[in-house]
């Protein structure tokens, strides 16, 4: 076996490995989209209830027109996002204003009693719980790729492939929390 034969196995070896590392670039980069994807389900179904929360709301305080019109404005700015930076922007602004439709409930005994009402704060108060576990994961695979993408030998075929960090999907712990409104039974 000459030189040659040893420089072919070795440049061979380093195309093998070059290959195996952009093959686990592209698994966790499909792994955070696929994480994402479960947000953008969770985000969809939240946005999906908001005008169900809304008209439950109107029958007991119709006065409240700048709350309605605040929380309409919120849910297109939330449905209009396009980037995960804006999306989070966007859910902390809904976040405070579903806050405030449901702290309005305080005031109007009769709307805290409605089943109707009871049943959608359940169905947002799961939203949240899965969003949570969404964002979680999302987050998890996010960090696992930017961890790929910036650290050696990852970085140079990374680099090379085009592939980049992603952007973690936050919202405060304080804003991601379901709203709670106690219910006197």
């Amino acid at each position: 076996m000459g030189p040659e034969w040893i420089v072919l196995v070795v440049l061979a070896g380093l195309a093998l490995y070059a290959a195996y590392l952009f093959n686990r670039l592209v698994r966790l980069s499909n792994l955070a989209a696929e994480a994402w994807s479960g947000i953008d389900v969770q985000l969809r179904r939240r946005t999906d209830l908001v005008p169900n929360l809304v008209t439950a709301v109107k029958a007991y305080a119709a006065h409240e027109r700048a709350l309605f019109e605040d929380l309409a404005a919120r849910r297109a700015g939330s449905v209009a996002a396009d980037t995960v930076a804006n999306q989070a922007t966007a859910e902390r602004a809904l976040q405070s204003s579903l806050g405030r439709l449901l702290a309005l409930a305080e005031a109007y005994p009769d709307l805290k009693a409605d089943r109707n009402f009871r049943q959608l704060q359940d169905q947002l108060a799961e939203i949240e719980d899965q969003l949570q576990m969404a964002r979680r994961y999302y987050n998890g695979t996010v960090r696992d790729l930017n961890v790929a993408v910036q650290s050696l030998p990852d970085l140079l075929v990374a680099r090379l492939a085009g592939f980049g960090p992603k952007p973690f999907f936050e919202i405060e712990d304080g804003d991601a929390a379901a709203p709670q409104v106690e219910f006197s039974r």
